[in-house]
């Protein structure tokens, strides 16, 4: 049954356009039957913002059951991005306006950030006085998921980890974003370069302009110039026609050339003229050509080694390198294999509509314990394949790709999900002497996550830490 609020909503009366008599009443039944086959979220709220109603497509957005949010303030619960004093549901009690679509993240039980579409409008009882507001809010995921396979316009938002130093450089985008300023972004192949790369243009001035992505190592020297740079008409043999470069595409936006170490001198002679002048030429041209576009650039490679070898410019490497941003790779992250795990396998059950939800803890030993060479991207084929192949729920052993069937020989004791999720939470609130606040903190959870979360896996401090963790607010 709904609650007292909803009850009263269930009870405004409304005319007939045909007959324009009067409608009945809804009964309390039949209103808690209508919105609980609603497929959008819906919840209703008092005047003080209180949680009044929840119906069932709510609970299965938020993942929160309705018994625990009833009564509770809204902004507590759906943690929108935007501020208390800026959310829907305020805006349109004090204002008296309705909001329609307007598309903002919510958090969910887990804490991972939910994209929504949100509408909501006031309700009042049958002598037309104000009981509160209703918001109903459509999950997004999906339509984002397959709209980031079309456009890849990833942010940092998609950059899942829980790693310290991931953390600190995500920490770091927004000032990097805005400056302007070449950057240098470093690491193993599969680390996520692109990944940063795009969120930097994301949130950079030049967001509304193109991001062009070039991996130097996929062109032969002789193309790589004529590639980045664009060709007049009669420039080379078969240059029939003039065709404009990647700096022109760019303009108004930004440049990524992955793989830079693979440039050959020459290129890098020119990329530095660029960088210094803000000008190019096509390769046949005589006149010089204004650019625009940022530059942002990765590699893999050691290019201080390179710069010693004389296979690397040393001017240029100064020139890109005004900020590094050094990615680690997977191997020295391994907290980070599991949330990993779970948002592949997430983003592919979204896009693909199966009703995949996670793996086996027989599979989970062997993911956990392989190296991955390839780091993330590595980990995510690996994933797809599994998701493709199995025909339950769960991804088993025998779905994993058979080169990883040696790791199931391994000395690593099986357990579930819950026992490798302990396992990494045991291990930060070590390192943080037993601070909670300092642990939800590094693990990128809200402090009542945390404390949710321990209570469900039986984490207890130790005795002598007991009375030292006192000061961290009970959950």
């Amino acid at each position: 049954m709904v609650d007292n609020a909803g009850s009263h909503s269930a009870r405004t009366v409304g005319n007939d356009a045909d007959t324009g008599k009067t409608l009945q009443d809804p009964s309390p039944e039949r209103f808690e039957a209508v919105v609980q086959s609603i497929s959008d979220g819906v919840m209703t709220v008092d005047r003080e913002w209180r949680i009044t109603c929840f119906n069932r497509a709510a609970e299965k957005i938020t993942g929160f059951g309705r018994s625990e949010v009833l009564g509770r303030f809204c902004h507590e619960v759906l943690r929108p991005d935007l501020c208390r004093d800026a959310c829907p549901v305020r805006h349109t009690l004090e204002s008296g306006r309705p909001i329609s679509g307007l598309v903002l993240y919510i958090t969910d039980a887990q804490d991972r950030k939910v994209p929504v579409s949100v509408s909501t409008a006031l309700y009042r009882d049958r002598q037309g006085r104000l009981r509160g507001g209703v918001e109903t809010f459509r999950d997004l995921r999906q339509i984002e998921a397959l709209k980031k396979r079309v456009e890849e316009s990833y942010t940092s938002r998609d950059i899942v980890t829980r790693n310290s130093r991931i953390r600190e450089l995500l920490s770091l985008l927004p000032v990097v974003a805005e400056s302007g300023s070449t950057v240098l972004i470093t690491g193993e192949t599969g680390t996520g370069k692109e990944l940063f790369a795009r969120s930097i243009h994301n949130l950079s001035p030049q967001k509304n302009g193109p991001f062009v992505a070039v991996n130097c190592a996929c062109f032969p020297e002789t193309l790589v110039e004529s590639e980045l740079f664009g060709h007049e008409k009669g420039a080379f043999t078969g240059a029939d026609r003039a065709k404009p470069g990647r700096f022109a595409r760019a303009e108004g936006g930004t440049l990524f050339l992955d793989e830079v170490g693979n440039l050959p001198l020459s290129t890098q002679a020119k990329l530095l003229r660029v960088l210094q002048n803000k000008t190019y030429e096509l390769l046949g041209g005589t006149k010089p050509v204004e650019t625009n576009a940022r530059l942002l650039t990765a590699t893999n490679q050691n290019l201080a080694s390179m710069v010693e070898d004389g296979t690397f410019r040393r001017d240029l490497y100064y020139r890109i390198n005004v900020l590094e941003l050094n990615l680690p790779p997977l191997r020295d992250r391994p907290e980070d294999t599991l949330p990993l795990i779970q948002y592949f396998i997430n983003q592919l059950a979204l896009v693909h509509e199966k009703p995949v939800r996670g793996v086996t803890p027989e599979a989970l030993r062997v993911l956990m314990a392989h190296d991955y060479p390839g780091n993330i991207r590595e980990l995510e084929n690996i994933i797809e394949h599994g998701f493709v192949l199995t025909r339950g729920r769960l991804i088993d052993v025998g779905d994993l790709p058979r080169r990883l069937a040696r790791a199931d020989r391994l000395e690593i004791p099986i357990g579930s999900l819950e026992d490798c999720e302990r396992r990494v939470i045991l291990a930060a609130l070590e390192r943080n002497g037993w601070s909670r606040i300092a642990t939800a903190q590094e693990l990128g959870i809200h402090k009542t996550t945390l404390f949710r979360k321990m209570r469900r896996l039986g984490i207890q401090p130790p005795d002598d830490n007991a009375r030292t963790t006192a000061k961290d607010p009970s959950p």
